[in-house]
């Protein structure tokens, strides 16, 4: 009996979705389940030279040596306000509207920010996608236009690149199960003995061909 194949483990920082990407290898690679590994800043890129994970969806900038690492998509910044701030009239603002705002410590964690928002404690700004995990009724979230931009890449070891991860990789590229550069399900060989009679009918039919008719008589 095989054995079992291992999981192929996918590390994700907070507010990454991961469901397309998942969907379409469980539809390619059904042999082979999925792991996950929610990661923060200080472990995101160390997932990975641990062993933990096989890639690692982080959030840029990380220390890149050792790594591979492609770029996906960018997400806007929000700034959290308490829901009877003035801010929470308009849909967006900019960084010169939050001059002389109280910022809530840098050092913690978004729903702990968040919840000292709420009680008046200052503002925070954060990736558009850790606001929405955190969402709450006592509090808003308006676009920050002129803040910077998060970036979601993909990273994994590029001394580690295994058809496992060149296939996943090829997913959330976009590559399609036909271009898939998965190795394809052998051809099933034709039994010997249709080979054989085949080759004889051919043959046959190849004599037939050749041989002269006889004149058709009056």
């Amino acid at each position: 009996m095989d054995d079992a194949p291992a999981d192929f483990t996918i590390a994700f920082a907070a507010g990454v979705t991961l469901t397309r990407w998942t969907r379409a290898w469980q539809q390619r690679q059904r042999r082979i389940p999925l792991a996950f590994l929610q990661t923060d800043d200080a472990n995101q890129v160390s997932a990975l030279h641990e062993g933990l994970a096989d890639v690692s969806f982080v959030r840029l900038p990380v220390v890149r040596e050792h790594l591979s690492i492609i770029p996906l998509y960018d997400e806007i910044a929000v700034v959290i306000v308490p829901k009877e701030h003035p801010l929470s009239a308009v849909d967006s603002v900019i960084l010169a509207d939050l001059a002389g705002e109280d910022r809530v410590p840098d050092a913690l964690s978004a729903p702990d920010a968040i919840e000292l928002v709420a009680v008046g404690g200052g503002i925070v700004i954060l990736p558009q996608s850790i606001a929405r995990m955190h969402a709450r009724k006592d509090v808003v979230a308006r676009a920050v236009t002129d803040a910077a931009v998060t970036t979601i890449a993909i990273a994994w070891l590029e001394d580690r690149t295994t058809a496992q991860i060149d296939e996943f990789v090829g997913i959330v590229r976009g590559r399609t199960q036909a271009s898939s550069r998965a190795i394809p399900t052998p051809k099933t060989p034709r039994p010997k003995s249709d080979t054989k009679r085949n080759v004889a009918t051919a043959k046959t039919r190849a004599s037939q061909r050749s041989r002269p008719r006889k004149p058709r008589g009056r």
